[in-house]
């Protein structure tokens, strides 16, 4: 049995407002099945302050001289996090960041800086405010995309046109359409495409997928995939802009008029040093995000697909909250029903399976069943640190870029999966049940056009999807 670790939920509910769940596991990454335990937890400790000693990556054909050099689009937290994850894997170098707030940039090099002068390495890294300065460098072999939302698509398919390869944060894309182009993109341009749904590469939902998919539940009839409320209309009060902060950028393509709040991109400090207190909170406001729908959607809705066989595929029906339902329901062809319903009264983010033979419930450390000889062993249950912090899932991505196959999470799943989210915030904008048509990403009966019509926006002058 495992134990459930609490985070400082409470405390980031008082300072934002918001939900936010920032846990920690004890679970042990298996992707790598040749890392010894050893060696993970040296890797999920070090962070950027000091240097792993990491295995060979086997069995890989190098591109060029075997170096893979990334460039990082995006520094605020969460970029922070998956900086101390690939600057550690043997073979990758990091030599760029952009980033639209200057302070975050200063902070990026620093960091960098500190940590190949720690491994004894003389590297030349730079940053820039502009994303088109880092895709037009020959240099760089692959990007890292952590900006919010609303610019994902924009910046992905910008990196495929210029050739490089992508680890996009989750969810894929802010609209449908978004995802559509952004897969075209990739494609067309054979762009090796990793996402950041990192549950994929963890033990716990490997082994509740694994049971699903053996069928040692029988036919699943019910899913539960709590992932928390739909995105609220912008209401934060206007504050004074920092004046190294270039607004216009940091807007983008977002066609509606909103003020800063430095909650949307939470302020630091250097000296002394002092790191974002909370998430970027544009995720939580319709005019920017999704809410929890795609942020802890694009997780547990993903987790949800993946075990149901739906990857690539997705819901034919999709109810929101209210209409006739007290939680969002997506019913799929098969009959099985998926809610956003929390199986626990502690409202854990997470995915409770119902099948014909009994139930699991997975989440991030913790996993249970109503047969305790389906529960994952002990001995996978030892791994300590930050979740964000796990590498197993980048270096699955620098291995797809060095062999020039997917990665674990390809562009078509994290398609599907964001599109069962946005599918979900759709329904709830609309406030009815809305009918799709997943082999033609399609609405059905929508004789108004107002479901097809929320499948995308038109992006502000100059910014272009395509």
């Amino acid at each position: 049995m495992f134990s459930k670790e609490n985070s400082n939920f409470k405390n980031s509910l008082e300072r934002t407002n918001q939900n936010i769940n920032n846990p920690k596991i004890k679970v042990m990454e298996n992707q790598k099945k040749n890392w010894s335990r050893r060696q993970f937890l040296t890797a999920a400790a070090a962070g950027a302050a000091g240097l792993a000693v990491l295995p060979h990556l086997t069995g890989c054909k190098p591109k060029s001289d075997g170096t893979i050099r990334l460039g990082f689009i995006g520094l605020g937290r969460q970029a922070m996090f998956l900086l101390n994850g690939f600057i550690q894997i043997e073979g990758v170098t990091v030599l760029a960041g952009c980033d639209v707030y200057g302070i975050k940039r200063k902070r990026f090099e620093k960091r960098v800086n500190a940590f190949y002068e720690k491994a004894g390495r003389k590297v030349e890294v730079s940053t820039c405010e502009k994303y088109q300065d880092i895709l037009k460098r020959k240099d760089i072999d692959a990007v890292v995309i952590a900006v919010p939302d609303h610019s994902h698509a924009m910046i992905a398919v910008a990196a495929c046109k210029a050739g490089k390869d992508i680890y996009l944060e989750k969810p894929m894309t802010f609209t449908i359409r978004e995802g559509q182009e952004l897969v075209k993109a990739v494609r067309g341009n054979n762009i090796i495409f990793g996402l950041g749904s990192q549950q994929r590469s963890s033990a716990e939902f490997q082994h509740a997928v694994k049971l699903v998919q053996s069928g040692t539940l029988g036919a699943i009839s019910l899913v539960n995939a709590y992932v928390g409320a739909p995105p609220k209309p912008y209401d934060l009060p206007e504050e004074p802009l920092p004046a190294d902060l270039n607004w216009d950028l940091w807007l983008g393509p977002l066609n509606v008029p909103i003020h800063f709040n430095n909650q949307l991109d939470p302020p630091i400090s250097l000296d002394p040093e002092k790191n974002e207190d909370i998430w970027g909170a544009w995720r939580w406001y319709k005019e920017m995000g999704g809410g929890f729908t795609t942020d802890w959607g694009a997780h547990m809705f993903d987790i949800a697909q993946w075990g149901l066989g739906m990857d690539k595929n997705g819901p034919v029906e999709i109810s929101p909250i209210g209409d006739g339902t007290e939680y969002m329901t997506f019913k799929y062809a098969s009959g099985t029903v998926m809610t956003s319903e929390p199986f626990d009264e502690k409202k854990t983010k997470g995915v409770k399976f119902w099948g014909e033979k009994g139930w699991i419930e997975v989440a991030r450390g913790y996993f249970q069943a109503s047969d305790p000889a389906w529960n994952l062993p002990e001995s996978e249950t030892k791994v300590e640190g930050p979740y964000e912090t796990r590498i197993p899932h980048q270096v699955n991505f620098i291995e797809a870029v060095r062999s020039r196959k997917d990665p674990v999470v390809p562009v078509e799943v994290g398609h599907s999966s964001c599109l069962v989210c946005t599918l979900g915030n759709i329904a709830c904008e609309l406030k009815r049940t809305v009918k799709w048509d997943p082999a033609t990403e399609s609405f059905v009966d929508d004789t108004d056009g107002a479901a097809t019509k929320l499948m995308h926006y038109e992006y502000r002058k100059p910014w272009k999807l395509i």
